[in-house]
């Protein structure tokens, strides 16, 4: 199925996707706020923008009371989720980040993703009883050779354990994968698909590799957004009610709609981004993201979705799977 390239073919794939999509998870597209409140990361990831060895970027840090204020923006803005997400930054302690959850939770009571990487079990259930709802924790291949040349500092065993914590604990769990890694092979994408599955996420985010000129991979070719709808459509079909985000990275290969061609290929949510322009760039994941400003964001957001036909959620979107009654 990932190697189609018929167009009627693939134009039958992303349908079927569609009514999994409209049958399990419904018409609506949840908004989630995003914040990346910190590009300092202590782990050095071959292909990120952010890696600890990139001395060409500037770093910043966001303030909780800084943190506190994107927040109460996304509250305004009508949408139901903050997503807080960072490098691995040990300057967030684990007392740092149940007081910024804590606050959060008290001037908005919106629910709470985190996406700051890898933890210890014990850290993860203070997050959790501080009042964090979900956690994302990407593991970006499943093929542990692959894995290792990309994260030289870092076990694809231990990732796999984190979410296993995090599951257990209760987080509703998140992970996801590049589409068109640098020495990615079809078979590869097909054992993420069986690894999502596996894992029973409650959530999936799937976006296209994008090459950074500041880290080892420069100058490798992209993923593409064919190939990443292909993904997208068929974890939407194996996995049925899972929470599939279209992501940022898919509207930067293509900003006219490729957004829009993940949610008619199975994706139901998107994530506008918060952060104050002035961090913006510098949460350099890939090059040429997408810069604009919040409230452009959200109303050229609603504009689109509401144009294919769908509707924005007035709910939290909360896991299908923990919470079937939604």
């Amino acid at each position: 199925m990932l190697a189609l390239e018929q167009q009627d073919l693939l134009e039958s794939l992303f349908s079927r996707a569609d009514i999994i999509r409209q049958k399990y998870v419904g018409n609506d597209v949840h908004l989630r706020g995003l914040i990346e409140f910190s590009n300092i990361c202590r782990k050095n990831c071959r292909y990120c923008g952010i890696r600890s060895g990139n001395s060409q970027l500037k770093r910043y840090r966001m303030s909780i009371d800084d943190i506190v204020a994107c927040a109460k923006l996304v509250k305004d803005y009508g949408y139901k989720t903050v997503v807080l997400q960072s490098g691995e930054d040990p300057f967030y302690s684990v007392d740092i980040l149940v007081d910024l959850i804590q606050k959060i939770k008290q001037e908005t009571n919106l629910a709470i993703t985190l996406s700051i990487g890898e933890r210890k079990r014990e850290e993860y259930q203070q997050l959790f009883a501080a009042g964090a709802d979900r956690f994302l924790l990407r593991f970006e291949t499943s093929n542990l050779t692959l894995y290792q040349s990309l994260h030289p500092d870092s076990d694809f065993n231990q990732r796999i354990q984190c979410l296993i914590w995090l599951k257990e604990i209760g987080f509703q769990v998140g992970s996801g994968v590049m589409v068109g890694l640098p020495g990615q092979t079809l078979q590869d994408l097909a054992q993420d698909i069986i690894k999502f599955k596996e894992l029973d996420l409650d959530m999936i985010g799937i976006g296209p590799y994008i090459s950074h000129p500041d880290t080892p991979l420069a100058g490798s070719a992209n993923g593409t957004v064919a190939m990443t709808l292909k993904v997208i459509a068929l974890t939407r079909i194996v996995t049925r009610n899972t929470h599939i985000p279209a992501t940022t990275a898919l509207a930067t290969l293509s900003p006219e709609d490729g957004r829009e061609k993940a949610l008619q290929a199975g994706a139901n949510v998107v994530m506008p981004n918060i952060t104050p322009i002035k961090y913006r760039e510098l949460y350099d994941l890939y090059p040429n993201k997408t810069n604009e400003t919040a409230n452009s964001s959200h109303n050229y957001l609603r504009e689109k979705i509401t144009k294919i036909g769908r509707s924005i959620s007035t709910d939290y979107g909360h896991s299908l799977k923990k919470f079937p009654q939604q």
